[in-house]
């Protein structure tokens, strides 16, 4: 197709995701002038503001209406219209049938971004706070689930996500996040990268969490613990070859996520290991149950989403490695 170029992200230094995103549409729309963008009354909220003040012919505003927003979207993508149908992640649930059946059993090329994931939500309250869409979106046949981990990972998903031909499921988010990836970094879908090199245990984690992983393998290190740092940037289809490489070089493994335990990456690292290379794992998310309205770190304190939680967990799996017989 187009010339392969890493999109220039304004901002680079700092941002949320969902301001990376809609920054990095504008910085695509020369070079894929395919593409559209939907929104369903939330512009400001998901950063395609963006896209709509520099794009305005190429943007559809669908109201608040998702489930009309997916069937809008699933018939342009039947005549070859490539789009991005935005949203916040607790309202892409209203429309899981629309995008199971138009968009994933039929195949079209529909690409789902949504802002407001998990407990960064805040003081919005449990009822906007989206802890199940990884499980949800992931169970769909044939979806593809990402959920990128800094600004400039975010801008390389957008566009990896662009030219990949199929359905797409991806988180972006709402809190400010700090560039962590080093510059040469290069997200591939379907791939993990090792962030950090250890032999003790494996911390895997996606999106905001992953610095997060990073803070609790620093803090692991003064204890005399080495810990691998996985970033999963894609969750479906999930890097099998990596988890099984990491599993048998370290041992043991921790998940960590900004969603429910149940149906997440947990249980998507889980799935792949027990065919692979079992070994003993503690996931570190919420557990099964709404949040609540609070500042996003004090929330990550309150439900064990912290680099001292992750760390604590990586203590009690090595307890169990000692013992454990494959």
């Amino acid at each position: 197709m187009n010339e392969e170029v890493t999109p220039h992200l304004i901002g680079s230094s700092g941002d949320s995701l969902r301001e990376a995103f809609g920054k990095t549409l504008v910085d695509l729309a020369d070079r894929y002038p395919e593409f559209v963008v939907l929104d369903a009354d939330v512009a400001g909220g998901t950063g395609t503001h963006h896209f709509r003040k520099a794009r305005p012919d190429r943007f559809y505003q669908c109201g608040i209406a998702e489930q009309n927003m997916m069937s809008v979207a699933a018939g342009m993508a039947s005549v070859g219209i490539p789009v991005f149908a935005t949203s916040f992640a607790v309202f892409m649930l209203r429309a899981l049938e629309q995008v199971r059946l138009s968009i994933a059993y039929s195949g079209r090329n529909v690409k789902m971004v949504a802002s407001h994931p998990g407990l960064e939500v805040g003081p919005d309250g449990g009822s906007a706070q989206c802890l199940e869409d990884l499980a949800a979106f992931r169970a769909i046949p044939g979806m593809t689930v990402v959920s990128p981990a800094d600004p400039l990972e975010m801008a390389q998903a957008t566009e990896a996500v662009l030219k990949f031909d199929g359905p797409v499921y991806m988180r972006s988010g709402r809190s400010e996040i700090a560039r962590f990836l080093q510059p040469d970094h290069q997200f591939v879908l379907g791939k993990a990268s090792v962030l950090r090199l250890g032999d003790d245990v494996t911390l895997v984690a996606c999106g905001r969490l992953v610095g997060t992983a990073l803070a609790a393998a620093l803090q692991l290190e003064k204890q005399g613990i080495s810990a691998r740092v996985v970033n999963m940037s894609t969750i479906k289809p999930i890097d099998v070859e990596c988890l099984a490489t990491c599993a048998r070089e370290t041992g043991c493994m921790v998940t960590a996520e900004d969603h429910n335990i149940l149906g997440g990456l947990g249980s998507a690292v889980a799935e792949a290991l027990v065919t692979n290379h079992p070994c003993p794992m503690e996931m570190i998310g919420v557990r099964d149950r709404f949040g609540e309205s609070g500042e996003c770190d004090e929330l990550h304190e309150k439900y064990g989403l912290t680099a001292t939680d992750i760390a604590e967990a990586a203590k009690d799996v090595l307890v169990r490695k000692q013992g454990w017989r494959p």
